[in-house]
């Protein structure tokens, strides 16, 4: 059962890194940044069954992490939507140094 996990957890953190580094879109990229947080969420829970509790005590703060993430990453998203009328990651190089 823990192979099967951890195989399954390397599967997602795959698909989340390739969309990423493929997408342009901000949205799907968000999306597959939180797809990889999964990936690690369902790893910790795996391993936490041999391990010990520490495993889904991480889970419980990676979960408050990516919902304070999905708030402010949404809001960043529709303020660059409101100025350029785009998503597209292309087209705008607000947030570059």
């Amino acid at each position: 059962m823990l192979t099967e996990s951890l195989i399954v957890s390397a599967i997602l953190f795959l698909i989340g890194t390739f969309g990423v580094l493929v997408r342009r879109n901000a949205i799907i990229m968000f999306l597959c940044i939180e797809l990889q947080l999964n990936a690690a969420n369902l790893s910790f829970v795996a391993l936490s069954r041999y391990m010990g509790i520490d495993g889904q005590v991480f889970v419980f703060f990676v979960l408050t992490v990516a919902a304070a993430e999905a708030a402010v990453g949404l809001a960043i998203i529709i303020s660059i939507f409101r100025h350029y009328q785009t998503v597209n990651v292309d087209n705008f190089n607000l947030l570059k140094w």
